[in-house]
């Protein structure tokens, strides 16, 4: 149903709005609204950042970006983040980009995956992570200023890509 694919330059302006889409509303990603292209794709492209979109029907639904949670003896353990486009939610999108992360990470080495600030208000990403076999291994007590819900915990996520 979804190609999964690294993504090119040439996908950088829809990268680029499915970024926006999803930090506007300010209530998943702590990234600041106002963040210029130049700085997001500096960010979504990093050079230890493997970057993917997913398409449906030759169209970008949906980007992912997979690196080393931290650097030197902790680089085994990889970390992710995920943004689908407004239109494409509710549709396995995430899921689909979750799996594949999964076997990707699996893949280049990495022995776990953990998610470092999960909006304990995202419930439809808690619960697919869930799904996914990560555990909630810490929470950050209000440390989330969610635009309608005031302070709202963080969730630390972790799954062990040994066991399978």
């Amino acid at each position: 149903m979804f190609t999964i694919r690294p993504a090119t330059e040439t996908d950088h302006g829809v990268i680029w709005k499915i970024f926006c889409e999803v930090v506007a509303p300010g209530d998943t990603y702590v990234f600041d609204p106002k963040i210029s292209r130049e700085d997001a794709l500096a960010y979504w492209f990093r050079a230890d950042t493997h970057t993917y979109v997913a398409e449906k029907d030759r169209e970008i639904v949906g980007t992912y970006v997979l690196r080393p949670n931290q650097p030197g003896d902790g680089a085994h353990v990889a970390n992710a983040a995920f943004m689908v486009a407004v239109h494409a939610r509710g549709q396995g999108v995430g899921r689909a980009m979750g799996e594949h992360s999964l076997s990707e990470a699996r893949g280049f080495g990495f022995r776990a995956m953990q998610f470092n600030f999960v909006v304990s208000t995202n419930d439809s990403a808690v619960r697919l992570w869930q799904e996914l076999g990560f555990k909630i291994v810490g929470t950050l007590p209000a440390a989330f200023r969610h635009p309608t819900k005031g302070y709202v915990d963080v969730y630390v996520m972790f799954r062990s890509l040994m066991d399978d």
